[in-house]
């Protein structure tokens, strides 16, 4: 396996709807992969497909098709903390109340407290994650970025 296809950007062409500033916003057609996506708070739906707010380093204006490139590992991370880190929290906190349910409220049911645990533990996370996204939404490594202009409409 060659070590240069691990770093291989994830690509978009889409069209440039608007800009402002340092970025812009390129409309690109939504795909299957679009179901599944953890970036939520970069895209946004549209009816044409799905508006991302995107670097625009080249200076592309409203109307030009662009290619978007966004960096796998900022993908990667962004999925490891939307599923993984709310399921290892969820699994905790079941093991965690199954633990003090038996223990010290034994007038319930253990596996009620279990349940009640994973739930709270699984908000707590959620949580968490909105108020890192927030932030993180404002940090230029977590955005895509306008690699080129591929032609104007």
């Amino acid at each position: 396996m060659n070590p240069r296809t691990l770093f291989v950007m994830i690509e978009e062409t889409g069209t440039v709807t608007k800009t402002d500033g340092l970025t812009a916003t390129v409309l690109v057609q939504r795909k299957s992969e679009c179901e599944a996506c953890t970036a939520a708070r970069i895209c946004e739906p549209s009816q044409g497909g799905m508006e991302i707010e995107a670097l625009n380093p080249v200076n592309a204006k409203a109307g030009q098709r662009v290619k978007i490139a966004m960096k796998p590992q900022a993908y990667l991370k962004g999925s490891i903390i939307v599923y993984g880190i709310p399921l290892t929290a969820f699994i905790a906190g079941v093991i965690l109340g199954k633990n003090i349910g038996e223990t010290h409220f034994k007038e319930f049911s253990s596996d009620t407290t279990a349940a009640i645990f994973g739930f709270i533990s699984l908000i707590i996370t959620f949580i968490i994650i909105k108020i890192w996204s927030k932030k993180a939404e404002k940090r230029l490594d977590y955005k895509p970025v306008i690699e080129k202009i591929v032609n104007s409409e």
